[in-house]
């Protein structure tokens, strides 16, 4: 079956970085990633994607504000997401998530397989 493991998350100070890491192991079929986040007592929220079905745009959650940078690497089983300028309200779980077709790219509905998440903290 697909599996998927998040790296990278951290403890971090308000303005900091982290680069945060999903690697997919499966099948040897192509599979469309995706980043995810959950806070405490908020719905898991879209976060960021390559839409490679789609001529590979890219799409980011409304609260990224160009904060973010998502990329895949050269293995089209791994996937980054580069976080500058964090600031507490992005303290979540990142998970990565994983679909071959996920029409609906925003919803956490279309995603089949997901990863155990990554704990990213950010201090004031």
């Amino acid at each position: 079956q697909v599996q998927l493991a998040e790296s990278g998350g951290g403890l971090v100070q308000a303005g900091g970085s982290l680069r945060l890491s999903c690697e997919l192991s499966g099948d040897g079929r192509s599979y469309a990633m995706a980043w995810f986040r959950q806070a405490p007592g908020k719905e898991r929220e879209f976060v960021a994607t390559i839409k490679w079905w789609a001529g590979g745009r890219i799409y980011y959650g409304n609260f990224v504000k160009g904060r973010f940078i998502v990329s895949r690497g050269n293995a089209r089983n791994t996937l980054y997401l580069q976080m500058n300028s964090l600031e507490p309200e992005d303290t979540a779980v990142y998970y990565c998530a994983a679909d071959e077709r996920p029409h609906e790219y925003w919803s956490r509905r279309f995603y089949d397989f997901w990863g155990q998440g990554t704990q990213v903290t950010v201090t004031s």
